[in-house]
């Protein structure tokens, strides 16, 4: 079972430039995945043990701080500004190379070939001092040990600068974290799920208004009701239910 009270979670944007170098594990939270991991013991080591912890939920900053836990992050970092932060700053790295010296290389693992096809158009654009590299894994529940050896055969041979990992919670957590020692790597892995759908835009992000006022959740719920609902009217209250659990235990 996860305890909020106990997470080290990165307290604010800033504090994403403090990353050092190398083969880092970055995910993120919020009320869903916590909820998630109190049943899912594989998912809660996951989270608690890679490198770095994002607060991606003003609710987990509203719990901390009703919690007076450990960690009291001073802001909501989005898997977007991860993922931003990230790709600037190695376009940055990039630009900065001699001539004639190949380009840093950005992996998308994860989702549709639909997808990461407008990924890599959109990266392109965005980002033109990037090679960009994606695998679009098996669309199944539960991967084989084939499939697993070629996700990771593949990963290693593009041996990238900048991983991202995009399959959903829990499921992209427990893969990476599992396969960890596997990867033959040097560079900082996030995993960010619905990114990929933003960033392609086959999913709409809610507007910046929305999201300065902590519903940006309301806005896929609005936009999506049958895929969210369960996420959003069960998770919510449930989310309550067990920090005011942990609050009193």
């Amino acid at each position: 079972m996860l305890h909020l009270k106990d997470l080290v979670l990165v307290s604010s944007m800033k504090d994403l430039k403090e990353i050092p170098e190398g083969k880092i594990l970055i995910n993120t939270i919020n009320a869903h995945s916590f909820n998630v991991a109190q049943k899912d013991d594989l998912f809660a080591e996951a989270l608690v043990k890679g490198d770095y912890l994002i607060p991606d939920g003003a609710s987990i900053i509203k719990a901390c701080k009703l919690l007076k836990a450990k960690s009291q992050p001073k802001e909501r970092i989005a898997g977007w500004d991860l993922f931003t932060f990230e790709m600037q700053r190695l376009e940055k790295n990039s630009q900065k190379r001699r001539m004639n010296t190949p380009k840093l290389k950005v992996m998308f693992m994860g989702s549709s070939e639909k997808v990461l096809s407008l990924i890599r158009e959109k990266v392109a654009k965005d980002y033109p001092n990037l090679g960009v590299i994606t695998y679009s894994p098996p669309y199944k529940s539960e991967f084989s040990d084939e499939d697993n050896a070629s996700i990771i055969k593949a990963i290693n041979e593009a041996n990238p600068d900048l991983l991202w990992i995009g399959m959903t919670a829990p499921k992209q957590e427990k893969w990476t974290y599992f396969h960890w020692n596997e990867l033959n790597i040097h560079c900082h892995v996030g995993t960010i799920g619905a990114v990929f759908d933003f960033y392609a835009g086959t999913a709409q992000r809610a507007p910046q208004w929305w999201q300065e006022h902590s519903l940006e959740w309301l806005y896929r719920l609005i936009k999506e009701p049958k895929r969210m609902w369960r996420r959003y009217i069960i998770g919510n209250p449930l989310f309550l239910w067990n920090i005011l659990k942990e609050k009193v235990s």
